[in-house]
């Protein structure tokens, strides 16, 4: 049995080409009648005398006497740089995300902080187990098409920070996803592309297989794992956010540690008069918990029956703040341990 570290929360890919995660795609432009590289640049707010070189390079062999476009050809746009932490320059764009969906598949780059860590997520539950289920007016509402969406936009963050990101559980055609009531369905696979069954036992061992594999893969990287699920209690029941780790794994508790910081601090600047109840705990008798290698954390993001945290759960903008949160909290756990 594998000792793993684990840390769970509650308040929420990189996929290397043919696997789950695609490798930044190209951006192209089609050349107009009367089009210049100088004028296809600033379409592109990219300043010419930037960015004119790099495009000669990239498409020196589409270019009539070396500079001059063709009309109706396709032509590579070069990668806007930005300055990171005032030292090295990377892409300020990162292309080739679809499983974010159309409107979020491209990626700001914010910072290269994370540069070099791989993270693997895990939404809770998937495919024929929709987790806990409940009513939210007449529309049925699942756990795992919440903790699924919380964990994408998760991902996104983590991306933004350079990092290399495994969705564990993944649902090709949803995508991050604006709307309160986000329909249930039975179409989640596990990386790379595996059914998941019905049975609980296989269920997990599937998704621990998945992760441990890759963490053998990506030898002697900083590697972290973080699982999220939505509870479910009495509807009465209001929790906070809440995180778990393995009891004998230190960078488990420091990761859960971390990110319950975080949330402590959040709570604290954006609701002064309340306090914050969550908790980080050693839960090593959880299956994931127990048998997966990666220092982790499990994070419970709320009561799915209780209205308070529907509110939490249901309003987008609220499912993109636990993502940022508990962002920050990764960065805080990763800067403590570089």
């Amino acid at each position: 049995m594998i000792l793993k570290k684990i840390l769970v929360l509650v308040v929420m890919l990189v996929f290397s080409s043919v696997q789950l995660y695609s490798q930044d795609k190209e951006k192209t432009v089609v050349a107009q009648k009367g089009e210049g590289i100088y004028t296809l640049l600033r379409k592109f707010n990219m300043s010419p005398s930037k960015y004119y070189s790099d495009f000669i390079a990239l498409n020196k062999d589409n270019l009539r006497n070396g500079k001059h476009l063709y009309e109706g050809k396709t032509y590579i746009i070069p990668d806007r740089l930005i300055k990171v932490d005032g030292k090295e320059e990377l892409p300020a764009i990162v292309n080739g995300y679809p499983i974010f969906g159309k409107k979020h598949a491209t990626v700001q780059r914010k910072s290269n902080k994370l540069k070099g860590a791989v993270y693997y997520l895990i939404s809770g539950h998937g495919g024929p187990d929709p987790g806990a289920v409940t009513k939210y007016g007449k529309k049925l509402i699942s756990e795992d098409e919440y903790a699924y969406d919380i964990t994408l936009r998760l991902g996104r963050e983590l991306i933004s920070h350079g990092a290399l990101v495994y969705i564990i559980i993944r649902d090709e055609n949803d995508g991050i996803r604006d709307g309160k009531i986000l329909p249930v369905d039975y179409d989640e696979v596990c990386y790379p592309n595996k059914t998941i069954p019905l049975n609980q036992v296989a269920r997990l061992k599937q998704r621990v297989d998945a992760v441990n594999d890759l963490y053998i893969k990506n030898k002697g990287k900083y590697q972290r794992l973080i699982v999220t699920h939505i509870d479910s209690r009495s509807v009465g029941q209001n929790i906070d956010v809440f995180f778990y780790h393995h009891e004998k794994s230190s960078n488990g508790k420091r990761l859960a540690e971390s990110i319950h910081k975080t949330f402590d601090s959040k709570y604290r600047e954006y609701q002064p008069n309340r306090d914050y109840t969550g908790t980080f705990l050693d839960r090593s008798g959880l299956y994931l918990v127990k048998n997966t290698i990666p220092a982790m954390a499990y994070i419970e993001i709320g009561n799915i029956k209780n209205k308070k945290d529907q509110k939490r759960i249901l309003v987008a903008e609220n499912r993109q703040a636990l993502a940022k949160w508990i962002s920050e909290g990764v960065l805080l756990d990763h800067s403590r341990n570089n």
